[in-house]
């Protein structure tokens, strides 16, 4: 009853809630799902009298408001821990940048490193009994976020997803200075279309190195998605989770009976989460799920903690890669495209794991706007391209061509690799490429 009386006190309009926001002040906008939508309204018609407003947040689900109210590009400024389609097309306006670092670290620059957050507003699940509110499928770094923010506006919405933890998966009451009431359908994200033929020769070549009491990680795409499908219709036994974002394949894995936990080392029984963001069969699913974990990321990609999780199956996507092994899923040449999310961080932690891999996968080839075939496997990385995994540390590679495993390869050994894999098309002139860059040997196989 006293948090209810509490709950009344701080009910505010948006319209009320966002005039504290001022000129100069940096505003964190909660993350994916979370991202606030009747305070983005009304803080949108006091752009105009605004100037110099920095805000945060990542992965964007819808286009906000307050960037498409006049003078926005000149008044506001975007800053994204890892950009959505919906921010990629936001650079062309120059108010819109990525903020690089490995998405494990990102609580930790919050509380010890990022400007101070004059403003944290973003959407939560209504108050339960004890005043939490959950972060909905967005414990990520929302703590973190709140323990650096001066004041703190919780829109709560009834649509969103109540998800349990064990640590850091919602805000208390008294820790809230204002409270928004809003409801509106939850973010939708898809899986990327429809898997083609080449995300399922893929994805076959994937599932056949995963053992019984293997425990996942699959990014967001076609080929993770793939993945998924294929483990669900498996013969594969008492599989485990852990995750940074959780995808609509695991709840097809789940419902297919596959998954247990059984076996894992920690979180046994959970399946454990950093952010989730899919269709509403998977809201539906993590609702109230005590199946079902949400954790900071910092918890969750952490290298130490994948480490201790035998049989780790890491599974991600990437732009392009060259012959020495970088490996780029982030940009095309200086085109922004994504970030560099957890990928390396699972790309470490699996490695650490006893019986772990990562798998990087692609298409060897895409057919760009003018219709002609290019690879995606290079000679050396386009100017202005993004190294997100070094390639010390790749471990396996994976096109519709084959598999091949990378670790610890000398120069000429990890070109061969590389190029038997590589759509044939583009061999020979790989070959030539590499031999000019002294990584071919003569009595490497053609």
């Amino acid at each position: 009853m006293v948090f209810e009386e509490e709950y009344q006190k701080k009910c505010t309009t948006a319209e009320e809630a966002v005039k504290v926001v001022k000129s100069g002040d940096w505003v964190d906008f909660g993350w994916c799902t979370g991202t606030p939508v009747a305070l983005d309204h009304a803080l949108a018609e006091r752009v105009p009298e605004l100037s110099d407003v920095n805000f945060r947040g990542g992965i964007l689900l819808r286009p906000l408001e307050t960037f498409g109210a006049p003078e926005a590009n000149e008044r506001l400024t975007w800053n994204s821990w890892h950009m959505s389609g919906l921010e990629r097309k936001m650079i062309k306006n120059g108010n819109t940048f990525y903020n690089a670092l490995r998405y494990s670290e990102l609580p930790r620059y919050i509380r010890e490193h990022c400007d101070p957050i004059d403003v944290a507003m973003f959407q939560v699940s209504p108050m339960d009994s004890h005043g939490y509110f959950s972060f909905g499928p967005n414990a990520s770094h929302m703590m973190a976020v709140c323990d650096r923010a001066k004041v703190i506006i919780v829109e709560v919405n009834p649509n969103m997803p109540r998800c349990l933890g064990g640590f850091e998966e919602g805000i208390h009451i008294s820790r809230v200075d204002m409270i928004v009431e809003h409801e509106s359908p939850i973010g939708i994200l898809g899986g990327g279309g429809a898997a083609n033929e080449v995300d399922e020769a893929v994805a076959k070549l994937i599932v056949e190195e995963i053992p019984n009491r293997a425990c996942l990680q699959l990014g967001i795409g076609g080929m993770p998605n793939a993945v998924g499908s294929m483990i669900a219709k498996s013969d594969l036994e008492d599989l485990g989770v852990h995750t940074e974002m959780y995808v609509d394949a695991f709840v097809d894995i789940s419902m297919a009976g596959k998954i247990t936990g059984a076996h894992k080392s920690i979180d046994r029984g959970r399946q454990t989460f950093a952010f989730a963001a899919g269709t509403q069969k998977l809201y539906d699913f993590i609702n109230d799920n005590p199946e079902c974990m949400s954790a900071p990321v910092a918890y969750t990609n952490d290298a130490r903690t994948i480490a201790q999780i035998d049989n780790f199956i890491s599974i991600n996507n990437a732009v392009n890669l060259d012959l020495f092994g970088q490996v780029n899923s982030e940009s095309a040449g200086v085109k922004h495209i994504s970030g560099a999310g957890g990928q390396l961080d699972f790309v470490l932690g699996a490695y650490l794991s006893k019986g772990g891999k990562s798998f990087i996968c692609c298409s060897s080839s895409f057919t760009d706007k003018n219709g002609n075939l290019q690879s995606r496997i290079l000679p050396t990385l386009d100017t202005g391209s993004i190294v997100t995994d070094a390639r010390p540390n790749v471990h396996y590679i994976v096109t519709e061509y084959g598999k091949v495993c990378l670790k610890g390869l000398s120069a000429w050994q990890r070109a061969e690799a590389l190029i038997s894999v590589a759509h044939p098309q583009f061999r020979e002139e790989l070959i030539e490429q590499a031999d000019k860059m002294h990584i071919w040997k003569r009595s490497n196989k053609r």
